[in-house]
């Protein structure tokens, strides 16, 4: 992707994009080509020297902006912003997570609330609001990152799971909705990746962990951002309400 530039002129709006999964998925995109504005909430000198790496080292157009995307009034702002900044938007990806992790019966309200708003609530809203140019403009790419737990389940996970299961069904309903006007609505599910979320595990967890996936081994950002570039490349065009496992084999 890095010699074709396949991305070229394809402005991109990634969530939750200063480290990890989101970090790795802003540097594949732009070096495809694209523009890219990295969306942050907690971690704003992250997102910043991702803007400067971005820019020096790829030659990108980039920007970072900040939204707490517990606000549902934030959602509409980032995608405006990112119109502003880049001119357009015609890639979008959902990433920006929360975990609140505990049994079932221990789940106090806002645990569950505070899951869903960000994990769900605020990938529909940026999506709504993303839809109203792609449709204008007939053409858009929208990624939205689920993760195994919600094609599984996880037990201690049911507000993240439910949140990243129901993110599967909006995909798969505005990829219905949309296709006519060539924009496609796809999902990634990552397994266990090795990211910040993932390194504060201990020792007896992450050996659980790995001795039930297939592969042996945890997955990289890396390996997750490939798959989310392939699914907004233009051969991927046909390519919708698609859900595609990164998970070394554990759903398999």
């Amino acid at each position: 992707m890095s010699e074709t530039r396949a991305l070229e002129g394809r402005r991109a709006l990634v969530t939750g994009a200063s480290r990890g999964i989101g970090r790795a998925t802003v540097v594949a995109l732009a070096r495809a080509g694209a523009s890219v504005a990295v969306g942050y909430s907690a971690h704003p000198d992250g997102a910043e020297e991702l803007v400067a790496t971005l820019r020096a080292d790829h030659n990108a157009t980039a920007v970072a902006l900040g939204a707490d995307l517990a606000d549902p009034g934030a959602a509409a702002r980032l995608v405006d912003q990112t119109v502003q900044a880049l001119g357009g938007v015609d890639i979008v990806v959902n990433n920006a997570g929360v975990t609140r992790d505990n049994l079932a019966i221990r789940l106090t309200d806002d645990d569950w609330n505070a899951v869903i708003a960000v994990d769900l609530t605020a990938a529909f809203l940026i999506c709504r609001a993303a839809l109203r140019p792609m449709l204008r403009q007939r053409f858009g790419r929208i990624v939205n990152v689920s993760s195994v737990s919600g094609v599984i389940g996880n037990a201690g996970q049911s507000n993240y799971s439910a949140a990243k299961a129901g993110l599967i069904g909006l995909t798969k309903s505005l990829a219905r909705e949309v296709a006519s006007r060539d924009i496609t609505v796809n999902a990634v599910a990552p397994g266990f990746i090795e990211t910040e979320m993932t390194t504060s595990l201990g020792d007896a967890v992450r050996a659980s962990a790995i001795a039930a996936i297939p592969k042996g081994r945890m997955g990289t950002a890396d390996e997750v951002a490939a798959a989310i570039a392939f699914l907004v490349l233009p051969e991927s065009g046909y390519i919708t309400g698609h859900v595609l496992h990164v998970d070394g084999g554990l759903a398999a």
